[in-house]
């Protein structure tokens, strides 16, 4: 296609239709993915004993995990918190309670390290806890997309409302999808992490609608897909500046903050990502497919009543 002249030199909405055979084929895999393999939920929700050990030697976490394996613990997570001597040990539910598990782990990682281990803390959750917190956590991400509904209803024309929460629930979908797919630990702070991925890509996406609104207001010629392709170019530095810088944090914490951060900074990388890429092509596709138009963004002109009377 050819632009009209601002300076505009990609043509993301010639390549809509490639963006859309990929993004319709990740949610079609990511929803059968989530469905026939489920979401590796952590002891948040399902329930469990988390356990803080610390030795006094730097410890291999292998040595750890195939101590408690062969002493007949199943599903244990055993993950580094902190330094190479911390270690934090997670077991789902078991059918003793909880001091006596805590203490037959303590015991056993004790009797390997020869008494040079120290248990720190022990916390549990129970069964009702974690179906709480399931629902809860569940209930929290649809109140954000309802209330990020409302939002963009009133601040933009409805076809932008709809395209903005069509690219949100994109977002949440491809992440959750990622997640099942690897079968990476689910707890409350890669929830955490979803939210806050709903948040970014719902700033980036009013970014480039402001344009969009501005440019369908300001410029004279071109189509809708001209306007929207425009719009996305000016606000491409933008776009690429936050989502650089944002990478760069997150990758410092990936792989400098341990593993207990783990799958909290894979989920904001994997949201960054999605999310830049549903701002450009996912919503402002929606909005141009629902035949969004100049006559629906320019403001309402209002009649004067001339009064006849002398």
């Amino acid at each position: 296609m050819r632009f009209i002249k601002t300076g505009s030199t990609i043509d993301f909405m010639g390549r809509r239709w490639l963006a859309l055979i990929f993004s319709s084929t990740a949610m079609v895999v990511a929803v059968i993915t989530i469905v026939l393999r489920g979401l590796n939920l952590g002891i948040d929700f399902t329930g469990g004993t988390l356990i803080e050990v610390s030795y006094r030697d730097d410890v291999d976490i292998a040595q750890v995990r195939k101590v408690l394996t062969g002493s007949g613990f199943e599903n244990v997570s055993v993950q580094q918190f902190g330094t190479p001597r911390d270690i934090l040990i997670r077991l789902q539910q078991q059918d003793s309670g909880q001091n006596k598990v805590s203490d037959q782990v303590f015991a056993r990682l004790s009797r390997a390290a020869d008494g040079r281990v120290d248990l720190r803390r022990v916390e549990f959750v129970g069964p009702q806890v974690g179906d709480e917190l399931t629902e809860d956590g569940a209930l929290a991400v649809l109140v954000a997309l309802m209330a990020i509904l409302i939002y963009v209803a009133l601040r933009f024309e409805w076809r932008f409302a709809l395209g903005s929460v069509i690219a949100l629930v994109h977002d949440v979908l491809f992440t959750l999808g990622l997640f099942a797919l690897l079968q990476i630990e689910f707890d409350l702070t890669v929830l955490a992490a979803v939210l806050a991925v709903i948040g970014y890509s719902l700033n980036d996406t009013i970014v480039v609608f402001d344009r969009v609104r501005e440019n369908f207001r300001k410029l004279r010629k071109g189509t809708p897909e001209d306007v929207i392709n425009i719009s996305l170019n000016q606000t491409l530095s933008r776009t690429l500046m936050t989502s650089f810088t944002t990478i760069l944090v997150l990758l410092a914490l990936f792989f400098l903050g341990g593993e207990i951060i783990h799958a909290f900074a894979f989920a904001l990388l994997v949201g960054i990502f999605i999310g830049t890429y549903s701002s450009i092509y996912v919503a402002s596709t929606a909005a141009l497919m629902l035949g969004v138009s100049k006559a629906d963004l320019m403001p309402v002109k209002r009649e004067h009543v001339v009064d006849d009377m002398p």
